[in-house]
């Protein structure tokens, strides 16, 4: 069974146990998590089932957090139901405007919503990497979407690559690295290749992999590939397919 078409088929049931609810959660709350999210999962699940939660007491809920939430599941729809479709520049700016729409961010025209930055932004607060300067991001973007989607057969590799330096350029505002992952899961599906989610548990061999790049991708490749395997065993738990 091809797991493509079985979240797309899923996607108009969202019933419960199928890898279609486990793959929007899971990835909802581990995505959100890693940029800062105080959602719990079963917050998670019970936004993802019911669009509400119970808060504990005296639990401080920032609402970014819940409708970043809710904008992600929808943002996961947006790949399936894009999910062939050649990965364009109006494609990634459509997922950075579904991900920040009615966020404190969307308010805030320093964070240009909607748009590429204009206002310079880094990656981490100690060791600090820099990114490509707001006027030459729609360049760098295009000339990597122009070298990425010349390759006749991508592959994992490809992948993680074309992540690696959308994530140098952080093309937007906020929002890059949600908009980054979801990504390469859409391009994993679209190629045939072992789909995966980055788990918050593995946020640090995650970042490590994405600054030890430049002089060793297997950091990065091998982080990814973990999660291809995790993936893979709630597959074969909750459906039964085969990927090559």
């Amino acid at each position: 069974m091809d797991i493509k078409k079985e979240l797309i088929n899923q996607k108009k049931s969202k019933f419960k146990g199928n890898i279609y609810y486990y793959s929007q959660i899971t990835f909802s709350y581990n995505s959100n998590k890693i940029e800062g999210s105080k959602l719990s999962f079963d917050q998670t699940e019970a936004i993802f089932d019911t669009r509400s939660f119970i808060a504990k007491n005296n639990e401080l809920i920032k609402l970014d957090d819940l409708i970043e939430s809710i904008n992600h599941f929808k943002l996961f729809d947006y790949i399936l139901d894009n999910v062939d479709e050649l990965l364009t520049k109006d494609m990634i700016i459509e997922m950075n405007k579904i991900l920040k729409r009615n966020t404190s961010a969307e308010e805030k025209p320093r964070y240009n919503v909607g748009g590429f930055k204009i206002v310079p932004n880094i990656i981490g607060t100690i060791n600090v990497i820099n990114t490509t300067a707001p006027e030459n991001v729609e360049k760098e973007i295009e000339k990597l979407l122009n070298e990425y989607n010349s390759n006749t057969n991508i592959t994992l590799e490809d992948i993680v690559d074309f992540h690696f330096r959308f994530e140098r350029i952080h093309p937007f505002g906020d929002g890059n690295g949600r908009v980054g992952r979801i990504i390469m899961f859409k391009e994993c599906l679209k190629n045939n290749i072992m789909p995966f989610i980055i788990l918050d548990d593995d946020k640090l061999y995650y970042m490590r992999g994405l600054k030890e790049y430049e002089s060793d991708k297997m950091y990065l490749i091998d982080t990814i590939k973990h999660a291809q395997d995790l993936y893979e065993n709630m597959c074969n738990k909750l459906l039964n397919f085969e990927i090559k």
